[in-house]
């Protein structure tokens, strides 16, 4: 009995493992032309293949044009270039792997791999916003900016009483459950780049929306991506019935503060992989404030004050309230 529990935890967790990486179509398949097959293998090999569109980030970049050695093309930054053909050169220090970009029928050129990468974003709008958020100054910049944020709250908290997430909190569980699945979508994302990093680097090169026909963790994540746009349109719905409009946008830039400060603490902590340990903290932390405003009188009689669990009879005066 013992070892058959131990078989299902083991199988549980093989399974986990491979639903983590994209399944890969059957090369053998006659149907498919000698062209597919190739442009597939390159897809799930380099997580992009012929007729990809890629948007120049650098400044400008260097293409060789072969075979006349000495003459190159340059591209500028927002060019946009399409992948033509794939070469390897097994004698090459650099990368073996070498990409043909087309700009234009004038603009053609061959590029290492690995510059390539480095260089170039996918010409789609969410690759875009990946790489805009993965970029480290601006990471900096919004952590510095978070900080002085909530610094500036908390000194605001001390003299006027205002309302701040932690401190004090509305009449309401929807802020904490933001900061949660902002910690969550985190320490999933960072998972991801420590323990299936070729599935992330797939998404970005192919990036969707739907948490459909992905691997388990991808669709994780985009979840809770989800839930997050959902769960802080609530917020915003309780905020502005709550308070007035100025407490609602100060409240506002404050939870915008305590996610980031969230966000990029799981990033870092997850690394080290005490993240996990601290994200199951805030978890039974929710369910325990959950669970205290289920038991927490929340009405109060209309006769005398007293609190209610519930609408009814008060048990104070006997008033009825409805």
């Amino acid at each position: 009995m013992k070892y058959g529990k131990l078989l299902c935890v083991l199988w549980v967790f093989l399974f986990a493992l491979s639903s983590c990486h994209y399944t890969q179509p059957d090369w053998a398949n006659e149907l498919l032309t000698k062209d597919a097959r190739d442009s597939l293998k390159y897809l799930y090999e380099r997580h992009y293949t012929w007729n990809a569109n890629l948007l120049v980030r650098a400044d400008s970049v260097r293409l060789e044009t072969w075979p006349v050695k000495g003459r190159y093309d340059w591209l500028s930054k927002g060019d946009r270039v399409v992948v033509a053909e794939f070469a390897i050169q097994p004698a090459d220090s650099v990368d073996s792997v070498w990409v043909k970009l087309a700009h234009s029928e004038q603009v053609q050129g061959w590029i290492h791999e690995c510059d390539l990468i480095r260089d170039f974003v996918p010409d789609d709008s969410i690759s875009e916003a990946i790489y805009l958020f993965s970029d480290t100054h601006l990471s900096y910049f919004i952590i510095i900016f978070a900080l002085c944020v909530i610094v500036w709250l908390v000194r605001a908290y001390y003299r006027k009483q205002l309302q701040v997430v932690f401190f004090n909190d509305i009449d309401s569980l929807y802020p904490l459950l933001l900061c949660l699945l902002v910690a969550v979508s985190a320490t999933v994302y960072e998972s991801m780049q420590v323990f299936v990093p070729e599935t992330w680097q797939h998404y970005y090169y192919n990036p969707t929306l739907s948490p459909f026909k992905v691997p388990f963790i991808l669709a994780l994540f985009l979840i809770s991506l989800w839930l997050i746009v959902v769960v802080l349109l609530a917020v915003i719905d309780v905020l502005f019935r709550q308070l007035s409009i100025a407490s609602a946008f100060s409240y506002l830039l404050g939870l915008a503060s305590a996610c980031i400060v969230c966000y990029f603490f799981f990033i870092w902590t997850t690394r080290i992989y005490v993240g996990y340990v601290f994200l199951a903290v805030f978890i039974i932390w929710f369910v325990y404030r959950v669970r205290c405003s289920l038991v927490q009188p929340r009405y109060r009689c209309g006769r005398c004050g007293g609190l209610l669990r519930q609408k009814g009879v008060c048990p104070y005066c006997g008033a009825l309230n409805e």
